[in-house]
């Protein structure tokens, strides 16, 4: 069953990062933008993914001398922002979104408004930090003290689920682990952060942005980040590699996608240029640290290639849970 749903997948994994189009160097780059540019927004205003959009918008407006705005389209796990890129057919609209906010929908949705295909990466932006967290009041202070603490009470402690990428994940480990928790599922990661601060809920993965809140009020502990690399902001937090559970790594991406009948060459273009802004201005990345993001440029090809290794993480997880693609 793995093989054949990796092979489903790698076999639309050509088409979303366009490894066989011709090389950049034979590929003549069109004149772009020619007009408004505009960033679809999977998150709401606020959202750590809106603030590094806008403070990009803003760069990219004065080097590309045309307006480049934000639209935000929460909901719909992503799918409503997703369905206003695809219909849009227009090379001045492009997606930003978290890789999380769409690489589960095969496992989640019966029918998606959109294939594969449609999603061209253009560049990575940056990482969005996600984090395990527990209620101050648990006795817990590192990862190996809470697998320790939920094996000594199995079936006694609930973990908060955000149906997603970030839910496989934690479910999948939970089951490889032989960790006995109980999922309560929410669909506002806000209020599962709020209930982890009360105790309702005892273990929360999540992006440490919405966790932040709370963990600055002292309501919630970090035990690690799921990243490959330890978040700036929270330097003396382990990743998860480091606290002895690598399977639960995952860094959350959040990029740019353009339509599928963009070049290559003018993909690179855009991501050359994102680049060039993010590196020559320290407010933008001193922004992301503050919002639990890490800066993290990367060209189409680069970023298609992430995006495939989640897919096949994924696809484990899904394997692991023992649930079939739905489409």
């Amino acid at each position: 069953m793995r093989r054949s749903l990796l092979t489903a997948l790698l076999g639309g994994a050509i088409l979303l990062t366009g490894w066989a189009t011709p090389s950049l160097a034979q590929t003549a780059v069109p004149a772009w933008p020619t007009r408004t540019v505009k960033f679809i927004l999977t998150l709401g205003a606020g959202s750590g993914t809106d603030i590094g959009g806008r403070l990009l918008a803003d760069r990219l407006t004065k080097k590309w001398g045309q307006p480049v705005v934000i639209e935000n389209r929460p909901g719909g796990d992503g799918i409503v922002a997703i369905n206003a890129f695809v219909s849009a057919k227009d090379d001045h609209i492009l997606l930003m979104s978290p890789t999380s906010a769409f690489i589960a929908h095969p496992w989640v949705h019966d029918t998606v408004p959109y294939k594969v295909s449609d999603l061209a990466p253009i560049a990575r932006v940056s990482n969005t930090i996600i984090g395990i967290s527990v209620p101050k009041q648990m006795p817990i202070n590192s990862l190996a003290e809470l697998v320790a603490h939920a094996k000594s009470k199995p079936g006694e402690l609930n973990w908060a689920g955000v149906t997603g990428a970030l839910d496989f994940n934690f479910a999948a480990w939970l089951k490889n682990s032989k960790l006995d928790m109980k999922k309560v599922p929410y669909r506002n990661p806000v209020e599962a952060a709020n209930d982890l601060a009360t105790n309702r809920v005892q273990v929360y993965e999540s992006a440490v942005a919405i966790a932040q809140p709370q963990i600055q009020a002292g309501n919630i502990k970090l035990l690690a980040v799921v990243n490959t690399s330890r978040a700036p902001i929270y330097p003396n937090i382990p990743t998860v590699a480091e606290a002895g559970q690598p399977a639960l790594t995952i860094d959350g991406l959040v990029g740019l996608f353009g339509p599928p009948s963009m070049p290559l060459a003018l993909r690179q273009k855009i991501a050359d240029d994102i680049k060039s802004v993010m590196e020559s201005d320290a407010i933008i990345k001193d922004r992301l640290n503050a919002t639990a993001q890490m800066f993290n440029p990367g060209g189409p090809e680069e970023f298609g290639k992430s995006i495939d290794s989640q897919r096949e993480l994924i696809s484990r997880n899904a394997a692991d849970l023992g649930i079939k693609t739905k489409y």
